[in-house]
């Protein structure tokens, strides 16, 4: 049985700055959990056009599950990783044009077939994952609202 966790945040910028922060490298470091690396898979390169692949690698000591992605829709605005790991399903970030800037919603839909694997996460990790996800909005808006700052 899939679960979703829906999470949005009203940013302060044009959705090009929006989305350059969940496109580019550099900057979605600036605002991802320290604990989650994005590694490009493949030639070495970061890229976000589809079928592009990477690793997204949670820094726990000894264990480093890892999910690998690949990106299975790609609009202006919106980027979808499909994934396989010990959860499957896909992290959808899309930026919604407002009067205010931009509506940034990221969705992240998910299946853990493992059944110890899937207690764990429901006994221990889902309301962490939930409150972490609504921590990286508000730095990804921060992270966003900055550039506009600087231009």
């Amino acid at each position: 049985m899939s679960q979703v966790f829906e999470q949005s945040i009203q940013i302060n910028a044009t959705a090009a700055i929006v989305e350059r922060c969940f496109t580019d490298l550099t900057l979605m470091h600036r605002w991802l959990n320290p604990a989650l690396r994005c590694e490009p898979l493949g030639d070495g390169s970061w890229s976000t056009d589809i079928g592009s692949q990477s690793l997204f690698i949670m820094q726990i000591p000894l264990l480093k599950p890892t999910l690998r992605s690949i990106v299975i829709e790609r609009e202006p605005g919106l980027v979808v990783w499909e994934f396989q790991g010990f959860f499957q399903g896909c992290d959808r970030w899309e930026c919604q044009p407002s009067p205010q800037g931009t509506l940034l919603v990221n969705r992240f839909e998910f299946d853990i077939p493992h059944p110890l694997v899937n207690w764990g996460f429901n006994n221990f990790a889902a309301s962490w994952t939930k409150t972490d996800m609504q921590a990286q909005l508000r730095r990804l808006k921060a992270v966003a609202e900055s550039l506009v700052i600087s231009h």
